[in-house]
């Protein structure tokens, strides 16, 4: 049995195109859906994988009609071929129920695996740089108002250069650590007013 999916980004956008082309190729149901192509929940598309059983035939207009986060595609793409699901697009060299359309299949699945490895790689290149440059990763810790305060206090102070960070954290109440990480947090270069030996008056 072939079963139709047919979908457009917004409301405004018009499905006859795509309901015209699968009712010619003789889809017995056809699923529509107004939603952008980025949303991995789409109701008409998940209630379509939910019926469409083995031996069947899913028939699209084209591959962006499934979704566009390449990752979510080759899951959906997966998934049918899992269910021995047939996937036909009729605007794309794709046509898993022949051996070279499962081989095409097979081509996106690996530049989809390729991609995640590069981002992969990519990502703990860039926290392995921010570790050497003695970036804080993570979440910023939120201080109360009131030490908020005293800290954008010791910032000013710091930046004056006349005190060092052991005279401001003793006259704030608050320890070096604390002042320190504070500072580097809001990007502040750390060195210049250590030298000074000027008491607070």
């Amino acid at each position: 049995m072939k079963l139709g999916y047919a979908r457009v980004s917004t409301q405004d956008q018009n499905l006859a195109l795509q309901l015209d082309a699968l009712k010619a190729t003789g889809c017995s149901k056809i699923f529509q859906e107004k939603a952008s192509g980025s949303k991995i929940e789409r109701p008409e598309l998940n209630r379509l994988l939910e019926l469409i059983r083995e031996g069947d035939t899913l028939v699209i207009w084209k591959l962006d009609r499934l979704g566009r986060p390449l990752n979510h595609l080759i899951e959906v793409m997966t998934q049918l071929e899992e269910q021995h699901v047939g996937l036909v697009s009729l605007n794309d060299p794709i046509d898993t129920t022949t051996a070279q359309g499962r081989l095409v299949f097979r081509i996106f699945a690996s530049l989809a695996e390729f991609e995640r490895e590069v981002i992969r790689e990519r990502t703990l290149a860039g926290l392995a740089s921010a570790r050497r440059r003695g970036q804080l990763l993570g979440r910023r810790k939120e201080l109360s108002k009131a030490a908020e305060q005293k800290a954008r206090i010791g910032e000013s102070l710091y930046k004056e250069a006349k005190y060092s960070v052991e005279q401001i954290a003793r006259e704030l109440h608050f320890s070096k650590t604390t002042l320190y990480k504070y500072l580097r947090q809001r990007g502040v270069e750390i060195g210049a007013s250590d030298q000074s030996s000027v008491s607070i008056s």
